[in-house]
């Protein structure tokens, strides 16, 4: 068994950049990322995933508040 660890990234939400574990804290950043790549990415992702969500119907309740009732 390797004792190797997977390289992993965060991006910070305060600076905007690609960090490493050693980065600021956790609650100011998204990951953590197994590259630098997908950790660049992390804002991308984000907007994809609540564009997705607000699309879904399933959760996508909003024109129920405005039926009215029978």
């Amino acid at each position: 068994m390797s004792d190797s660890k997977v390289p992993e990234y965060w991006f910070c939400l305060i600076h905007k950049t690609v960090e490493g574990p050693d980065g600021c804290r956790n609650q100011d950043r998204l990951g953590p990322y197994s590259s630098e790549a997908e950790a660049s990415r992390a804002l991308e992702k984000v907007e994809e995933r609540n564009e997705a969500w607000d699309n879904d119907p399933d959760w996508n309740d909003a024109d129920e508040v405005d039926k009215p009732e029978d």
